[in-house]
């Protein structure tokens, strides 16, 4: 395929035929041949698309086979689709190889042979990228089963309803989400304790602390989305940490939510006040404008990179 996909044009079918599964082989093909990864919305939207029809097929852990032929990776692209490549590994690859005929990618695997340099991972064809994928091992097990790191007690301190101010609080501080069964545990109780009060609350969500790792984001991200359609009037997070808010930012930008984050309880109070202001007077703010977005981006990606 010669032809070059811009965001304008993709849609849904178009992002679903890249994704192909090999389920005898435990393997998913990325063909991204000819696709434009000219920003962050483009690059957030199709990892969105990926990690669900991960999450669909009912399996955690694949194999990732990347045709990257013709691939075009512009630069307001580079930090999201990194940052979001290296999670979606982390939560979900048994291994991943590339591949790419072309001849810049030629004469960087002959420069780097024999040095540390040196991709395994990196091929010129498909086979020899496949078959690479064929001499791993499978980390499946028949049921995957986290053993759980908390208790309900654990969690029933961390909720709380405010009649008043229509505010459910969740207080996230100095927790840890390490893996999907934590995410489903806590989630699970606060979704049964919000839908037993048979209405929707705005949420207050204090992350000062809160750490997420990898092998969570994905599961994570899934169930916050879901509560939200569920339950919420509004939501303001407070207190996220740089690599928190990003990820946060990164996908708001691709699934149409403002990312409503904060440095304080007091700003994000006031910004629950703002919210039900919009929501009284019927007046839906706009989006954020992408230039605005672009320069939180690279302010935090910059402080990221200086750590």
């Amino acid at each position: 395929m010669s032809d070059t996909a811009t965001p304008t044009e993709v849609t849904d079918a178009e992002i679903d035929r890249r994704i192909i599964f090999h389920d005898d082989l435990q393997i998913i093909e990325f063909d991204l041949t000819g696709f434009n990864f000219d920003g962050s919305a483009i690059t957030n939207r199709f990892y969105d698309r990926v990690e669900e029809r991960i999450a669909a097929s009912g399996e955690e852990l694949w194999f990732f086979l990347v045709n990257l032929s013709d691939t075009r990776i512009d630069h307001d692209a580079w930090f999201s689709y990194s940052r979001r490549g290296k999670a979606l590994n982390l939560a979900h690859s048994m291994g991943s190889t590339r591949f790419d005929p072309s001849e810049v990618t030629r004469r960087q695997i002959a420069f780097a042979a024999d040095t540390e340099a040196f991709d395994p991972n990196l091929f010129t064809n498909r086979e020899d990228a496949l078959a690479r994928l064929k001499s791993l091992p499978s980390k499946r097990r028949k049921f995957i089963s986290h053993d759980p790191s908390y208790t309900r007690e654990d969690f029933v301190k961390r909720l709380s309803f405010d009649a008043a101010t229509e505010i459910m609080e969740v207080d996230l501080s100095g927790f840890v989400f390490y893996h999907s069964r934590d995410v489903d545990d806590f989630y699970d109780y606060v979704a049964e304790e919000r839908a037993a009060t048979g209405r929707k609350w705005f949420f207050l969500i204090n992350m000062n602390g809160c750490e997420i790792h990898p092998a969570a984001w994905v599961r994570y991200a899934h169930r916050g989305k879901q509560l939200n359609i569920d339950g919420s009037l509004g939501t303001v997070r407070y207190a996220t940490g740089s690599e928190t808010e990003e990820t946060i930012r990164m996908r708001a930008e691709s699934q149409g939510f403002r990312p409503n984050v904060r440095n304080t309880r007091d700003e994000a109070l006031a910004r629950l006040d703002e919210i039900k202001a919009e929501a009284a007077t019927g007046q839906v703010p706009p989006p954020p404008r992408r230039h605005v977005e672009r320069r939180r981006a690279h302010q935090l990606s910059q402080r990221l990179r200086r750590r």
